[in-house]
This record gives structure tokens, sequence and C-alpha cells, in this order.
């Protein structure tokens, strides 16, 4: 019998046969064969692959695109990248950002108030955008659209459809926390993006039960940890996980023992910079822990778990997925994902840790609910499925929208939506005004000095972010470099020769400055064409010049050292 056919791989594709079928195609020494895609109301050909065949070598490359689960996940990830796109170039550089920038000058291993993964991204941005709020932010918004696409790979490897891997990607992309830290580089942007990944890759591990997967485990550890050390909570989820589950059997996996060998030796750099500086950040997250206690920024952690860490209209899903990791059979052998949740959450809670220090740990869980509900709703009516899909479109849909206008930067600076938007998110707006116009003050009070107090000027700043402002703007009207005695700015000490007069910004004269200087005179008033108070500023909006310190420099450094 006369056939022709030709092989592609694995594939065979028969263009003519003696029994006169119609081209097929088929794995080679596998039975039967798949047709071209028929139209089911008229049974004629459509030139259209099926499903199956689109996976094959033979469907076009747009085909393939359209029906690859990664597709919507990618536009929905570069949807979320131009909405940030077009609103984060608003208002100015956060107090953190400025910080962080200021530290990536100096790079090190190591910082007082974060480990040294954050200044380096902040270094590359700026050598690579210069000043470009756009620019400089793109690596946070870059990392919230790896989240969502990550997170919609959890929802498939849970084994969930289309459906519920978008409905699990919508849920994550407008969660309030991973917004807000989407349009800033901080640490907390780029620590969400660990977890989630880390999240991503034990599912792979369960799922395809390859040990190999625990270096690339070990690696997405270690770089939470180089990012901010919080990620030693969701470690010891992960070894709960280990221990609580069938994955113990891990235990006696050399490539277990390998992921954490390679996670320690990716973090080993930072710990040598901690020891040789006496472990500088246990005495910095002692101090922050105490203030924020102090000031009951603690308080009500549980409570802001419904509304803060996800959308409210997320809490069903990521609620779902608690359940389905510890008591549906599916969810079994991912049980070590509810133990990565639980043990963080708990120990961040008696700990009395922060409401969003346990926010990255959400979009696992709202991967599994979507799957859940999805897989719930299979054994109910077609109406019954297709109302809950309704619902969950247009409930994610208002709530998103809702989330958006207030923590991204739609507002104009100093109306009363901003205001009321800046409160709401905990006066972070109001931390990204005036500090081209402090510096511009700063640069006044400088011009108005006499010559001897020029030649030996110095910049003391209240906090790293004040500092940090004055390093990238003042070289524009040829300021000195600010010296500060918080957190990493200390360690660089005041400068060779010592100044003789300072100007000082963000400091009170009447219980601070006077004790230090014999002489302190008022010259100068920040403000800004808003009318804002910048809350890293605070009251002390005034700027002054002193001199003649009452100790000599070396002695008054060694204690001129905070947190903040």
């Amino acid at each position: 019998m006369l056939e022709v056919s030709i092989e592609i791989g694995d594939w065979k594709h028969t263009l003519y046969s003696g029994t006169g079928n119609c081209a097929s195609y088929h794995r080679k020494n596998s039975p039967g064969c798949a047709t071209l895609w028929r139209d089911p109301m008229t049974d004629t050909q459509t030139g259209i692959l099926s499903p199956a065949q689109s996976r094959s070598p033979l469907a076009s490359p747009w085909q393939r695109i359209i029906r690859n689960d990664l597709t919507p996940l990618i536009l929905l990830a570069l949807a979320s990248i131009l909405l940030h796109t077009l609103t984060n170039g608003r208002y100015g550089f956060h107090r953190d950002e400025l910080a962080s920038l200021d530290d990536g000058r100096h790079l090190a291993w190591g910082y007082v108030a974060y480990p040294p993964l954050t200044p380096l991204v902040a270094r590359v941005a700026f050598e690579l955008f210069g000043t470009s709020l756009l620019g400089f932010r793109l690596s946070a918004t870059l990392a919230l659209g790896i989240v969502i696409v990550l997170t919609g790979l959890i929802a498939r490897d849970l084994g969930g459809t289309r459906f519920a891997q978008l409905v699990a990607a919508v849920a994550a992309a407008i969660s309030p926390v991973a917004l807000f830290h989407a349009s800033v580089v901080m640490y907390t942007s780029f620590d969400y993006l660990w977890w989630v990944l880390t999240a991503c890759l034990v599912v792979r591990l369960l799922r395809s039960e390859d040990a190999r997967w625990w270096l690339a485990i070990g690696a997405a550890i270690a770089a939470g940890l180089m990012t901010k050390y919080t990620m030693a909570f969701l470690a010891a989820g992960v070894l709960a996980g280990v221990f609580f589950t069938r994955a113990r059997r891990y235990l006696r996996c050399l490539w277990f023992w390998a992921g954490i060998a390679l996670c320690v030796f990716l973090v080993l750099p930072n710990f040598l910079w901690q020891l040789h500086h006496n472990f500088a950040t246990l005495e910095f997250l002692k101090s922050i822990h105490a203030r924020d206690v102090g000031l009951g920024r603690a308080d009500g952690f549980l409570h802001k778990q419904l509304w803060s860490n996800t959308a409210v209209m997320s809490v069903p899903l990521w609620l779902a997925g608690l359940y389905y990791f510890f008591f549906v059979p599916e969810g079994k052998r991912y049980r070590a994902l509810g133990w990565m949740f639980l043990v963080p959450f708990l120990l961040l809670l008696f700990a009395n840790g922060r409401e969003y220090y346990i926010a990255p740990a959400y979009p696992m869980l709202i991967a599994a609910g979507a799957v859940f509900v999805e897989q719930w709703a299979a054994a109910r009516s077609v109406a019954h499925q297709e109302w809950l899909k309704s619902t969950a479109r247009h409930a994610l849909a208002i709530n998103g929208v809702m989330v958006m206008l207030v923590v991204l930067r739609f507002p104009s600076p100093g109306t009363g939506w901003w205001r009321f938007c800046d409160q709401l998110n905990g006066n972070n707006f109001s931390e990204e005004v005036g500090w081209q116009e402090m510096v511009a003050s700063i640069a006044t009070v400088r011009d108005s000095l006499s010559a001897e107090d020029r030649s030996r000027l110095s910049i003391l700043a209240g906090d790293a972010g004040e500092a940090g402002a004055v390093n990238l703007y003042g070289s524009a009207y040829g300021l000195p470099r600010a010296i500060s005695g918080s957190n990493s700015h200390w360690l660089r000490g005041y400068g060779d020769p010592p100044p003789q007069t300072v100007i000082t910004v963000g400091s009170p004269r009447d219980l601070y400055l006077e004790r230090f200087f014999e002489s302190c005179v008022l010259a100068g008033h920040l403000s800004n064409r808003y009318g804002i108070t910048n809350a890293a500023v605070g009251n002390y909006t005034d700027l002054f010049v002193c001199r003649n310190l009452r100790q000599p420099w070396p002695e008054f450094w060694k204690d001129f050292h905070w947190f903040g």
C-alpha cells in the first residue's frame, strides 16, 4: 500500500495513503491518528488545528502561542507593567529609594538596614536611567509582572485550567501590598518575588518528584535572604513542610542537602560582612521593632490580613487555598505549601511583626484556592459554573479598580483625594514630595555663608533619606556630600578633614543640636509648592547653620549613631 509521509522528531505526518484517508499526524509507533479539526456544526474541515494538534511541531507559531497557557499570563503581566509605567513617574523618589540609591553608591556585601541586593539593583537602575523615575522603578514593576506569571503557573501545576490560572494571577496582581511595592524600589519589592518563586519551585518539586529542584529552591531562598531577612521565616516554613509531610523522604536525598549548601554559600558574604561589623543589623532590627511596637504599627496583625495583604475579594480564595492544602485529598500532595504559610504566619504573629511581612505568602494560597473552587464547581451544573465565573470576573474587576485608585499615583498632590490616599498608604505618598525643593533650600543657605564657612562645610542630615536626596540632587548646586549618623551612613564617617561648619536638615535645635554645637542659627525653612509636609522630615523643617562642635569630631562621631 502506497503511503507518503513526513517524519519530524517523534511525529509522523501522513500526506497520502492508499486507503484514501485525509492528511493526518500521529506519534511514530503509536496507534491512531488525528485529523484536521472539523467544524462540529457543518462537519467540514476548517483548517484549524485542534488543541492536541496545536502542540505538535506542525502547528503554526501563532497557533502554538495562542493556545499556550503562558500567553494570557504574560499579557496580564504586560498590562500591569504598562499601568505602572503610566503612573510611576509622578511625584518623586521615595525616602527609602533615596536611602537605597545612596547605599548603592557604596557597594558592599551588607548594610545596616538591609542585605546588599536592593542597593545593587538601585545602583544598576541609576546607571542605566539616571533620575528617571520610570526607568529607576522598572525593576520593581517587572518583579510584580513575574509574580503574576508565577502565580498563574502555580495554579496550572496544581491542576487548574486557564480560567483558574487567570483568576489566581489577577487576584495576586491587585493585592494592595503588591501594587504599592511595584511602584517603588524597596527591598520589599523583590522580597515578594523571591517568596512566590520559592513557592512555585516547591510545587514543581512535589509535582515532578525531581529532587534536583532543591538546587533552584536553595538559590531562590538565598536571593531572598540577600534581599530581606524575613525570608528566614519562609525558609523555616519550607523545613516544616519537609518534616511534617511525605516530603521528609528528601532528608535522605543528596540534592536536598546540596540545595542547603548552595544557599549557605550564596549568603556567606553577607554573613561575613555582618561578622565584621558586629552584626549591626541585629541592633537595627531590634531598634526598629521596638519603635514599631511602641508606635502601634504592629497592632491589628490578624484583622489586617483581611484587607491589607490581599484584595478583599481575594480573601475567600486564600482561605480556600489553605483549606485545600490541609483538608482536601487532592491537596495532600502539596501540603508542604500549607506549612510554608502557617509557620511564617505564626512566627510573625507571636513576634509582633508588621502585617505586610507575610504578604508574599498569599499568592500560593490564592492559586490553590482558585484551583479548589474550580474543582468544586465542576461537580455543579453548567449554569452554576457560569454564574461562579461571572461573579469572580466582576468581583475581581471592581475590587481591582478600587485598589488601584487608592494605591497607584493617580491623584494630584495636595488635593483632598491625594491626602485621603496618602493616609491609607501610611503617608508614603508624602515621602515622595519636596526633596528637590529641600536641596534647593540648602543651596540657598550655603550661598549666604562666608567664604571661610564654605571652605570647611558639610551638610548634616537627620536620616538616610535626607542624606540620599542631598547626594542625588546636590551636585547640580555644587553642594558637599551629606553626612549622617543614620544606619550605614554612620559607617562612612564625617569626612577628612572634619567640617568646621555644618548646615543641618531634619534635626531639632533645642533638644538636639544645641547639645553638640556652641552656636546654631536658624537659616532657612523647608517648603514645597504643594504645601505638603513630607512625613520623612516631619516637623523638623528648619535649616540651621551650626558652628564650633563642643568635642572633637572622632569622639562626637563615636556615639552619634542611630537607626531609622
